[in-house]
């Protein structure tokens, strides 16, 4: 067996972003002044991890935003990544560029609940998650072809991170002692790190699949409506993987969540500004 963290972060801030704009596929908006700081702030955030491998989506603002990670960490600074259009956020049809209002006011004529409309040319949830899945397929694939053979011991898991960029209470963390956790947490005796860098409406989607349909086990005392609230910009979420080897390849054998959409680290920043 093999463990590995996934670490999903959530790609930073643009100028969409600030004006309440959807940008889902077709708006591709590099990061705003705002955004690359609170990249800077990730990175510094995650600095001291070793990471071993490294997907984004090919978007340019997740592409951005993995590029100033990687540049502030110790030891991984010039690494190669790997681009995912499988990470690509949710589209969203002729929603993308207009106002979030107006996508809640075209669910509201449609008598659905906004998070589970589906504009005209967009993507349904069911949809993304099936991406999610392909993604997963591909990332267990990589970590055993990589690691599998050197025989790691399973016993502390993995940490995975996404949306922001990086995959890892609620708003802010899985509960107010998570939003003030270390950076390593979860990491102890695990050997393989994966950093995959996405977008809110994805990743939303991605632990709601990793939670309700693969049963991935969740910290002490948090509620699973914390989890599934939105992920800001450069919110980082982390889970425990482990595979072990099938007939058919490598599979999930196991799954724990260590926090989701953390921020606090955009928020250092802000207040020493």
């Amino acid at each position: 067996m093999i463990d590995d963290t996934a670490v999903l972060s959530h790609s930073g801030e643009t100028q969409y972003n600030r004006e309440k704009l959807l940008q889902g596929q077709g708006v591709d908006m590099p990061l705003s002044e705002t955004g690359v700081q609170q990249c800077e702030a990730a990175g510094q955030y995650l600095r001291d991890i070793t990471f071993n491998t490294v997907f984004v989506s090919n978007l340019q603002r997740a592409v951005q935003t993995a590029e100033i990670i990687l540049r502030n960490n110790t030891h991984c600074s010039g690494m190669e990544m790997f681009l995912e259009p499988l990470l690509r956020e949710r589209g969203f049809g002729i929603a993308e560029g207009r106002l979030k209002e107006d996508l809640k006011n075209m669910a509201n004529a449609a008598g659905q609940s906004c998070r589970g409309y589906t504009p005209p040319g967009g993507e349904t949830l069911e949809q993304v998650k099936l991406r999610f899945k392909k993604f997963l397929k591909v990332l267990f694939k990589q970590m055993w072809d990589e690691h599998g053979w050197s025989g790691l011991d399973a016993s502390a898991g993995a940490s995975r991170a996404a949306n922001g960029s990086v995959a890892a209470g609620s708003v802010a963390a899985a509960s107010d002692a998570a939003c003030l956790g270390s950076a390593h947490d979860g990491l102890q005796g695990v050997l393989v790190h994966t950093l995959v860098v996405s977008h809110g409406a994805y990743i939303r989607v991605a632990i709601r699949h990793l939670v309700e349909d693969l049963r991935c086990s969740l910290p002490t005392g948090v509620k699973t409506s914390q989890l599934f609230s939105p992920c800001p910009n450069t919110g980082i979420s982390r889970f425990i993987l482990t595979l072990s080897q099938s007939e058919c390849g490598p599979v999930l054998s196991d799954a724990r969540c260590v926090f989701t959409n953390r921020k606090e680290h955009p928020e250092d920043l802000t207040a020493t500004q």
